[in-house]
């Protein structure tokens, strides 16, 4: 291999590999970044043997060929470099790097000895709008746990139907659910479901997050791939592929509720505020109190701990239903607020031994279901 490219291009590229080359002691060659040449590309592969990256790169090719080298040690001197022309050789699975005054040999591994990362077929698919897709994901990403007895909510769940995604996730305790609108590009023509692993949501979040333009999803029924294409040329930039959890996903929709005993409608910075201020006097069990007085039109926020002392404060807003009382894990019902994006946010309260729903005023597509601690 003898290749010549930009060191701000392979820094990037190589960051991006680190994200899952994994320092594994049973396979080491997992800590590997595979180099290869194909045309004018320099395509990097990296894998965990759960997730998969592939990126590619425009470069000027003299002589093809491929190596597997370490990801840490590579990025780490490619970090060094100055912003010039780096010219990359192979031989005998030795890879040299030089820029400038800058020179440099590291031992590699064979190719060969590199695991293949699976192909997902292209019939199906879906585009969406990177950011925003990205963006979505983030308000259900972090709420998935994982759980070795029960794996299918350590994923966040995607149903796809003709026109929108449904991105669900839960870990017993509170549920995010999110609509996302395709574009119409490629409608499928029937419904899937899948789980995908927390691990891969967040890496597509960080990976893709910042690009503004279209995102590709193929999915079959083991793997799902996500596709970005260069801006240069009609081909791949980045392509992240990972394996599916089997399972089925509980059948979440059964605890949302349909109908509220009271439901205010409040100023989600003061409410944040207050939920934060509360919190300081929680004590261990992170418990805080919302009384909701339908007369007044306000709500009271409390807490208290024998260790600390107590807190109260009132925030006003709209009541609709009668008086109540119930108690939440101030951590909880906070990842809810943070993850809503309106000035106000609306809370349907069902006494203190319901869930609680957290919407976002003015948009429908996204909700936050979580459970009150019952009174003991």
């Amino acid at each position: 291999m003898k290749v010549q490219v930009l060191q701000e291009k392979l820094k990037k590229g190589l960051s991006i590999m680190e994200r899952v080359s994994s320092k594994s002691l049973t396979l080491p060659i997992l800590n590997n970044t595979l180099i290869s040449t194909e045309k004018n590309f320099l395509n990097l592969s990296a894998t965990d043997l759960e997730i998969g990256i592939n990126w590619w790169t425009l470069t000027k090719t003299e002589k093809e060929g491929k190596v597997a080298v370490p990801s840490r040690l590579l990025l780490s001197f490619v970090n060094l470099l100055p912003n010039k022309k780096i010219d990359v050789a192979v031989k005998e699975n030795d890879l040299s790097v030089q820029c400038e005054s800058y020179k440099t040999k590291i031992k590699g591994f064979s190719a060969d000895e590199f695991p293949l990362i699976p192909k997902v077929g292209k019939e199906e698919f879906v585009v969406v709008k990177s950011s925003d897709f990205c963006k979505s994901l983030s308000q259900v990403a972090d709420i998935a746990m994982p759980s070795t007895t029960r794996p299918e909510i350590s994923g966040v769940y995607f149903r796809l139907q003709k026109d929108l995604i449904i991105a669900a996730a839960t870990d017993s305790f509170r549920l995010g659910e999110k609509k996302i609108s395709l574009k119409e590009e490629k409608l499928i023509n029937k419904d899937y479901s899948l789980i995908i692993p927390q691990k891969t949501v967040k890496e597509i979040i960080n990976i893709f997050g910042e690009k503004e333009g279209d995102l590709k999803v193929y999915f079959s029924p083991n793997q799902i791939m996500f596709e970005y294409f260069m801006e240069e040329v009609s081909h791949p930039e980045v392509q992240v592929v990972s394996r599916l959890i089997e399972g089925e996903y509980p059948n979440y929709q059964e605890i949302i509720p349909q109908k509220f005993a009271t439901q205010i409608t409040i100023e989600k910075e003061a409410f944040v505020n207050q939920i934060k201020s509360a919190a300081l006097f929680s004590g261990k069990v992170n418990e805080i109190k919302l009384k909701v007085d339908s007369e007044k039109k306000e709500t009271i926020v409390s807490s208290q701990s024998v260790d600390i002392g107590d807190y109260q404060s009132t925030v006003s807003g709209k009541v609709k239903g009668g008086d109540t009382e119930v108690s939440f894990n101030h951590k909880f019902l906070l990842d809810g607020l943070m993850n809503i994006k309106s000035s106000e946010v609306v809370f349907d309260l069902n006494g203190e031994s319901g869930p609680g729903v957290l919407r976002p005023v003015g948009d429908d597509s996204y909700l936050y279901v979580v459970m009150p601690i019952k009174a003991s």
